[in-house]
């Protein structure tokens, strides 16, 4: 698709856009405490739908699995987390509101299809709120209280088929873990075990220096290894990775950008990696054979 500009006509800053699965669709977050819903093709774009409930800047947007129907999830600096249904085309309705956290919600992400219709909500209020949809239509809460002590500022789901699931014997259960950034500098590993979330490394992983701003788990096409990338206010990409189950992840410094990093991206097979920084570049990222990082492209704006 060729480059084409997109006005969203949102009154203020727009923080966040997603497209939809089938590529068709834009969902844009914006501080004028709206949502919008842009129709997109080679040739041009249309606006949808203007979805209104937050109370204060969304900050984030994420679509659900199309197997689920049309369902968004949007997060905001009131503290609310608001799921979205879509009925007749371009009509769209509040069918949940979450409530629980006590400060802004800064992050959210959906559980891989497998694990079922559940999101993953990260809070200035220290606290990780994972929402289960059941069948009868009510949603399970569990929760990680104070994941990072002074603010939760993203989360990100692991992929859901167990590291080596595609080259080992037999088949194994679906991975449940997450992994979190905060504003006291770290990230942390969590695992669901028995029905409440435990953290899965120890010491918490730490080489930034400063707010880390987003985490990505890489999809793993079931390969042992397993790829987390970190953006830090401090400029610099950090990307973690563990050979196997159990054993130590080890920190790489991608690059230092000397400038904040906002935004990590992982391409669907995990080989290539987008990073967003504070000069308004986005640059993308891809492994060498002999493990060294290099820059393959700037994306034009």
């Amino acid at each position: 698709m060729p480059s084409q500009k997109i006005e969203t006509g949102h009154q203020d800053t727009v923080h966040d856009v997603v497209m939809d699965y089938y590529g068709k669709r834009l969902a844009t977050a914006s501080s004028d405490t709206t949502i919008k819903i842009i129709g997109v093709s080679t040739s041009a774009s249309q606006h949808l739908a203007t979805l209104s409930g937050h109370q204060g800047p969304v900050w984030q947007v994420a679509w659900a699995h199309p197997k689920f129907g049309s369902i968004l999830a949007s997060c905001s600096y009131d503290g609310r987390v608001i799921i979205w249904k879509e009925g007749n085309q371009n009509e769209w309705t509040q069918a949940h509101v979450f409530d629980d956290h006590k400060a802004s919600v800064n992050s959210i992400a959906w559980a891989p299809h497998e694990l079922g219709l559940c999101l993953a909500c990260g809070s200035s209020d220290g606290n990780i709120s994972v929402f289960t949809a059941r069948a009868d239509g009510g949603w399970d809460t569990t929760r990680i209280d104070q994941a990072h002590l002074v603010g939760v500022t993203s989360v990100s789901w692991a992929p859901s088929t167990a590291p080596g699931g595609l080259v080992g014997p037999g088949i194994l259960e679906p991975v449940q873990k997450l992994v979190s950034g905060g504003c006291d500098n770290t990230v942390k590993i969590w695992k669901l075990q028995n029905g409440s979330w435990k953290m899965d490394c120890f010491p918490a992983l730490q080489m930034h220096t400063d707010w880390v701003r987003d985490v990505a788990w890489a999809p793993n096409l079931g390969l042992p290894k397993s790829t987390i990338a970190s953006a830090s206010q401090d400029g610099t990409v950090v990307i973690w990775t563990v050979a196997r189950e159990g054993e130590k992840w080890e920190g790489k410094v991608l690059k230092d950008f000397k400038t904040p990093v906002w935004r990590v991206s992982w391409s669907l097979t995990g080989n290539i990696l987008a990073v967003s920084d504070g000069n308004n570049n986005v640059t993308l990222w891809k492994e060498a054979v002999d493990g060294e990082w290099q820059q393959v492209t700037t994306v034009e704006p």
